[in-house]
C-alpha cells in the first residue's frame, strides 16, 4: 500500500490518506470527507496539507453510518396509512 504511513517503531497504527481510506472501506472519497463534516471520522495526522486516518477509524465510521441509505436521513422505513 503506497500510501500507508506507519510509525518509526511499526507499532504505531498505519495512517493512510483520504484516498487511501475510502480505497479500504469501498467507498468513495467525497464519503470519507463527509464523515469527518459529520463528526464520524478525525484526521490522526497530517502530511503536508494532506490529512493521514487510522484505518481502523475508517472502518469504525463506515460501521457507524452502514445502512443509512443514501436517500435522506429519515429514521423510519415506510409509513403508516
Amino acid at each position: 500500500m503506497g500510501n500507508s504511513l506507519a510509525g518509526p517503531t511499526g507499532s504505531s497504527p498505519a495512517l493512510v490518506t483520504g484516498a487511501a481510506a475510502a480505497a479500504e472501506a469501498g467507498v468513495a472519497p467525497a464519503t470519507v470527507r463527509k464523515w469527518v463534516q459529520l463528526g464520524h471520522l478525525e484526521a490522526a495526522g497530517r502530511q503536508g496539507r494532506t490529512h493521514l486516518y487510522r484505518l481502523e477509524d475508517v472502518f469504525a465510521a463506515e460501521r457507524a453510518t452502514r445502512g443509512r441509505g443514501r436517500h435522506g436521513h429519515r429514521g423510519h422505513r415506510g409509513h403508516r396509512g
